[in-house]
């Protein structure tokens, strides 16, 4: 099995990359976030996670072994396979962990794929985890933004009317300027980001 890889980064459309290794591409699947943070051309090393199944052999990469686990601990999961895990390791981390706190679904349903019964079975697991590896959730810094930021659900669920993917979204959100406070002004300023 492959646990990492390291060479040239080829972006190709969101969440699909290959990593060039001494003249051999791997085609790897990727989380939004990771594949914003990756630059076309650059060496860089990836965490995988090999995925066989009787009638696939997929490769899926991350910036740390956390994202990995975290993946790993989404697929294990009832209902929840790899292209919904891969959407849901996109959501930033101290926002599951507020999910996880308020045991509020809303965020998890606005995942593209998560229903609500879904959802609820997702927090408790992903509560369990949480005290079990907080880890993998990694330390959050109270002083950042993200960790004590709220995003309004009205603009999520917009946006993804609009057909845009959770983790664009909260990518988007998350650099928004503070003084935009109605749901409208947040999402045309977001429009123009993306």
């Amino acid at each position: 099995m492959i646990s990492h890889l390291r060479g040239t980064i080829h972006r190709h459309k969101p969440e699909k990359i290959t990593v060039d290794v001494n003249g051999v591409g791997y085609g790897v699947s990727v989380p939004m976030n990771v594949w914003d943070e990756l630059t076309n051309g650059k060496e860089a090393t990836l965490h995988i996670l090999t995925y066989v199944r009787e009638d696939r052999l997929d490769l899926f990469g991350f910036l740390d072994i956390n994202g990995r686990t975290l993946f790993e601990r989404f697929i294990a999961m009832n209902g929840i396979g790899p292209k919904h895990a891969l959407e849901l390791c996109a959501v930033p981390k101290s926002l599951l962990m507020q999910a996880i706190g308020s045991q509020e679904p809303k965020l998890l349903t606005s995942v593209k794929g998560i229903g609500k019964k879904t959802a609820e079975k997702l927090l408790l697991d992903l509560k369990a985890l949480a005290e079990k590896q907080p880890e993998i959730f990694g330390v959050i810094d109270h002083k950042s933004p993200i960790a004590s930021q709220t995003y309004d659900q009205d603009v999520i669920d917009a946006l993804k009317n609009l057909g845009y993917d959770t983790g664009a979204i909260i990518t988007v959100l998350k650099d928004l300027p503070a003084e935009l406070k109605t749901s409208e002004e947040k999402v045309a300023a977001a429009l123009r980001s993306m």
